[in-house]
């Protein structure tokens, strides 16, 4: 029997959610961006970068969380989430930065062959719960609207879109974005 469950990512972590990461992004993506672009992305700098985010975050508030399947005898990194305080990166074009009490997802991601488990409910639970203990009100991600799978799972847990839209131009083709928004404050009876 597996059971899944979320930790704080830890610097030897970071190889591994560059492979999970370029896996999902070839395996997700491939219909969204052009083939040469995901061909030459460079797992090494990607786990260098990561690397990074886990050992020097740029606040207390910024978090890279894991997603590990625990079966009997093994134990498997299976996805990842990342978060902090929205920046320039969560905004829209020409839009006036946001208060500071709003998150921005930056990445979550499920590697395909381990989807459909519940990590990627587990990873967005753990995120919520730190942006609660963190003072955030609201959190926003940015969605490919061409990605039906991530945009039908944050709806299904109360993700709205807040109307702020996007393109990025990704060797000359341009990939549109849609930002969701949900609130992540506990109302006054439940507290």
């Amino acid at each position: 029997m597996a059971l899944g469950f979320v930790r704080p990512a830890r610097p030897e972590d970071a190889a591994e959610i560059a492979r999970i990461q370029l896996s999902t992004w070839r395996t997700a993506y491939r219909r969204m961006f052009p083939p040469h672009v995901l061909e030459n992305l460079d797992e090494g700098y990607l786990a260098r970068g990561w690397t990074e985010a886990i050992t020097a975050p740029p606040s207390s508030r910024h978090r890279v969380l894991i997603a590990v399947e625990q079966g009997e005898s093994s134990a498997h990194v299976v996805g990842f989430a990342a978060s902090g305080p929205a920046d320039e990166q969560a905004l829209a074009p020409e839009e006036k930065p946001l208060a500071d009490d709003v998150a921005a997802v930056t990445d979550l991601l499920i590697e395909p062959r381990w989807g459909r488990r519940g990590h990627g409910s587990r990873l967005l639970a753990a995120a919520v719960d730190n942006w609660r203990d963190d003072g955030f009100r609201t959190a926003v991600a940015w969605v490919y609207e061409a990605d039906e799978a991530m945009r039908k799972f944050l709806s299904s847990t109360g993700w709205e879109p807040d109307g702020a839209g996007r393109a990025l131009d990704v060797d000359d083709l341009l990939v549109p974005q849609l930002r969701l928004h949900v609130a992540v404050t506990v109302a006054e009876e439940e507290a």
